[in-house]
């Protein structure tokens, strides 16, 4: 059991938001197997603020599916508060998620996902102007370890989000030049948690119950996310 923010969690194993596979039917299959908390695909806060109907379609959810949240990803901090007090407001998800994690090109070269990361004061203007725009919703980020090798500011940057209110945050233990590749170094989770005072969640290259044990006993962290291992084989989480 965990509790983030307003949320109450009965397990510490996460379905990562992942784009094109994490629809509805994929997140309630996921939950009856035993995920403890499931994520939407990650949508665009230009997208909701203009009310498009795609992008809105990818944010509806049954309760069935409780706990639930949205992760959403923006450049611009007023769009992305914005985008995320319309969230609360008409879905109302029990959590929010600022994604500072995605390696796409086309996402980073904005500024949004884990383009963030190359400008803290961003990254901190876009989480406090979240956190802001809503009342009682729950505000996590997932994030990267940094842009690169030689620019590693995980540990600043949780810093920040902490200090600007951010209920928990969930380390993909890569840089976004990785993208997908190599091996996730979970040294990083291990000192983010033991500089933080919120709940860090790990992520990557946990493909079994043998390395969620293996993550948690030697990072500390407080929960373990999935994302490419539940890929047709959602009884992960059981």
């Amino acid at each position: 059991m965990i509790d983030i923010g307003y949320t109450h969690l009965d397990s510490n194993l996460f379905l990562a938001p992942m784009a094109g596979v994490t629809d509805q039917p994929f997140r309630i299959i996921c939950r009856k197997f035993g995920a403890g908390l499931v994520f939407t695909e990650f949508v665009s806060s230009n997208g909701i603020i203009r009310k498009n109907e795609k992008t809105l379609n990818m944010i509806k959810f049954n309760d069935i599916e409780r706990p639930i949240g949205v992760q959403i990803f923006g450049e611009n901090p007023k769009i992305v508060g914005l985008s995320a007090k319309y969230i609360e407001k008409e879905f109302k998800p029990d959590i929010i998620d600022i994604n500072f994690g995605c390696p796409v090109p086309k996402v980073t070269k904005k500024g949004a996902g884990s383009g963030a990361m190359k400008d803290l004061n961003l990254m901190g203007d876009i989480a406090q102007a979240v956190v802001n725009s809503v009342n009682n919703t729950t505000i996590t980020v997932k994030m990267r370890a940094g842009w690169s090798d030689s620019n590693l500011v995980y540990i600043e940057a949780g810093k920040v989000l902490e200090s600007v209110g951010i209920s928990a945050i969930t380390l993909h233990a890569r840089t976004t030049q990785q993208q997908f590749t190599g091996k996730a170094n979970w040294e990083y989770i291990k000192k983010l948690k033991a500089n933080s005072n919120i709940p860090i969640i790990g992520n990557g290259d946990v493909k079994s119950y043998i390395e969620y044990n293996e993550m948690i006993n030697y990072t500390k962290c407080d929960g373990v996310m999935i994302g490419r291992a539940a890929l047709g084989n959602p009884w992960i989480f059981s």
